[in-house]
């Protein structure tokens, strides 16, 4: 029996779930926790790797093969459906957008969101964006559907407009972008709640809302989401930003105590680690192994 491919799982989960909840994994090891906790599609933010992987700013720094092993590296251990930031695209011309889709397909992933931001693009939640043409981001999503070598891989297209040139120009953006072929459309940097509910009404395809921390939109729950027909709510870097924090406690309690005992309890333990990655089995396998040379 042939099984669905990536970008089919994702497409049931979207059917599955209202809205669905899709949120970061910034390692493999996370993308387990996060199947753990009962999601089901994850997401790899491009802001996440640059700054998880490389140390470095959201700012078009990160290349295609910066995020191609992260996105290996989650796909080779998950099988949940993956979401992919692929910034614009990662090239100034066709043929780049062509070779990023290709890729991401061949290396598992699900989904990708391309975005209408200039090359040295910044966080979508940032001042003074600047956006290309309409025509040049309908090119990009064009390029993207050609490319597809899976039809249920899910192109969606990201539009930061709405911060540079109004909520008319962003939801012009995404009709045209739906026109040309995008699955899903993603409104970055949205502000109010009723502006989903507008966007949805205008382009009949689903709609993520990105609700991420400290930035220009509210900390909307899934229940005022599903009021206004978003399909998909992404939690980008939650569990990074967590993850961080509780890294800098660590290292400032270490340096000042000369002792781990007064954060121990904010740590994960050595079994818990075990179990969430299935090390037991991989052990019992050597065990067995070791067990029939000896014999």
């Amino acid at each position: 029996m042939t099984l669905p491919s990536a970008g089919q799982r994702f497409r049931d989960a979207v059917a599955s779930e209202h809205p669905l909840q899709v949120v970061g994994a910034i390692n493999a090891n996370h993308a387990l926790l996060a199947k753990r906790a009962g999601f089901k599609a994850i997401y790899l933010s491009g802001g996440g790797v640059a700054a998880g992987s490389l140390g470095l700013p959201d700012l078009g720094i990160t290349n295609l093969d910066d995020v191609l092993t992260d996105v290996r590296r989650i796909t080779d251990v998950c099988d949940l459906p993956l979401l992919v930031d692929v910034d614009t695209g990662f090239g100034s011309s066709a043929f780049n957008v062509a070779r990023t889709v290709k890729s991401m397909i061949k290396f598992g992933a699900a989904a990708i969101h391309i975005e209408d931001q200039v090359g040295a693009k910044r966080c979508g939640h940032r001042p003074n964006k600047e956006i290309v043409s309409q025509q040049e981001m309908v090119d990009r999503i064009k390029a993207a559907v050609d490319a597809r070598t899976d039809d249920s891989f899910v192109i969606m297209a990201r539009t930061d407009a709405l911060a540079v040139e109004g909520l008319n120009a962003a939801l012009d953006r995404a009709a045209a972008c739906v026109e040309a072929g995008a699955d899903m459309v993603f409104p970055e940097a949205i502000t109010e709640l009723a502006m989903y509910k507008t966007f949805a009404d205008l382009v009949k395809a689903p709609i993520l809302a990105n609700i991420t921390e400290f930035g220009a939109t509210p900390l909307y729950t899934t229940e005022e989401l599903a009021s206004v027909d978003v399909s998909l709510v992404l939690y980008p870097l939650s569990a990074f930003r967590a993850m961080n924090k509780a890294a800098e406690n660590v290292y400032t309690a270490l340096r000042r105590d000369g002792t781990q005992k007064n954060v121990i309890d904010t740590m994960q333990t050595r079994m818990e680690l075990y179990d969430r990655i299935n090390y037991h089995a991989f052990e019992q396998s050597l065990d067995a192994l070791f067990a029939q040379k000896k014999s």
